[in-house]
């Protein structure tokens, strides 16, 4: 079991990283970051607070949270904390899992990275100074910049000349007006790269890919062998290329990380963070990829911080945990979660027909430890005798009379999401 820390955790870096190694038996993850709100808070038992990295005391505190927990491994997800690690690599007790401090600065600077593959793959047009620009539109960023923040397109002179005292080390680059590509990698230090795969970015929002989709191409792993040949990459990155106005790709970035949206290639079998720490520890590895299509569109997903208690559930059937002639596959997520933690699962209806059949019929026969058949008239409410319990029942006026009579929370299906991030 490898304990692994994410740092700072509750970026979409962060939470990618999650869900790829929250499942796997190899590892036990861990989450820290600087003290304010984040999702990362509501995923982990436990997040270990380390101050911002401008700051004097992080490395230490970050150190003393490396030796308390035993942390093998430390996954950066953030840009700037990939070359903060890097640079104090030596000093932390843990392997960081990014390439040397010479690339992660390398990578963190667009016009360095421009300057070292100029020979080896197609880098944009970057002016010099605003006066050398004579065709708009051009592309305005900063040269260590993350996401799409301070990017601008700008089509006129007027325009780059206000704008450019706004951003701090701007680049001035050709306008690309093409698609936009992510290419995520795996290389191993000793046999180079072991797998690229292409993802089009077709919305994207605070720079980040919200829908992306799978594409295929040569020139997408042509980009990549020689990125991954010229830096020596090692474990997962990835880079971003997009078309110019003749369709060539042309490089836009590199990270040497793991991506947010890596998901549309791990769920065709890579998992990067996993592969990553096996690649660390020098083991014999192989790819395992599965070739279907795959579109990715993220959207905002609830989590909830409560503090709710029970050791007893009532739950309705019809129209609760069978929806017409479908099983309720969220109520049956919650009760599985239910089992797994000890808390007894009373099945309470007034199903007209055999239950019998139809539990078995759905193969829900042993998922009860109790089953109560009311008749009809009865009251729900009279049969439940546990104090600290929660009833689940489509019916409102169910739910009101056991909420009345017995003083114990009640739910509707709607409510379900809540009961399973419980």
């Amino acid at each position: 079991m490898r304990k692994v820390l994410v740092f700072p955790a509750g970026t979409e870096i962060g939470l990618e990283i999650y869900a790829a190694l929250r499942s796997c038996k190899e590892v036990e993850l861990f989450a820290a970051g600087q003290a304010i709100s984040n999702h990362a808070e509501l995923l982990y038992d436990s997040y270990y607070q380390i101050p911002s990295i401008h700051s004097d005391q992080w490395l230490d505190e970050l150190i003393s949270v490396v030796e308390k927990l035993g942390i093998n491994y430390i996954f950066p997800a953030y840009d700037d904390v990939i070359v903060a690690l890097s640079k104090n690599r030596d000093k932390i007790p843990a392997t960081i899992l990014i390439p040397s401090h010479e690339i992660c600065l390398l990578t963190r600077s667009k016009s360095k990275t421009y300057q070292k593959l100029k020979s080896v793959v197609k880098t944009p047009k970057v002016y010099k100074s605003a006066n050398d620009v004579i065709a708009f539109p051009v592309f305005l960023k900063p040269d260590k910049g993350q996401g799409s923040f301070g990017i601008k397109l700008i089509k006129s002179r007027e325009e780059l000349q206000q704008s450019i005292q706004e951003i701090q080390s701007p680049i001035i680059s050709e306008y690309l007006p093409g698609k936009e590509y992510t290419v995520d990698c795996f290389s191993d230090r000793e046999k180079g790269l072991l797998f690229s795969g292409a993802r089009q970015r077709l919305r994207m929002r605070n720079g980040i890919a919200v829908s992306t989709q799978i594409v295929e191409g040569p020139t997408f792993n042509s980009f990549a062998q020689k990125i991954s040949d010229e830096l020596n990459m090692q474990g997962a990155w990835f880079f971003q290329v997009k078309e110019d106005i003749n369709n060539e790709l042309t490089l836009l970035e590199i990270g040497p990380r793991i991506a947010g949206s890596m998901a549309a290639n791990r769920v065709q079998g890579i998992n990067f963070p996993l592969l990553s720490i096996f690649e660390a520890e020098r083991l014999p590895l192989a790819i395992l990829k599965n070739s279907y299509p795959v579109l990715l569109d993220r959207a905002l997903k609830n989590r909830y911080k409560k503090s709710i208690n029970f050791e007893s559930v009532y739950i309705d059937f019809d129209d609760t945990i069978l929806l017409g002639d479908q099983i309720n596959l969220q109520a049956i997520q919650f009760l599985y979660k239910c089992v797994s933690k000890g808390i007894e699962i009373i099945l309470i209806t007034r199903h007209a027909g055999d239950l019998s059949k139809v539990l078995n019929k759905y193969r829900l026969n042993d998922l009860f430890d109790e089953i109560i058949h009311l008749k009809k008239g009865e009251k729900k409410s009279s049969a439940i005798t546990h104090k600290n319990a929660i009833f689940i029942d489509d019916s409102f006026s169910e739910r009101m009379d056991v909420q009345r009579v017995k003083k114990i929370p009640t739910f509707d299906c709607s409510m379900m999401e809540f009961l399973i991030d419980q």
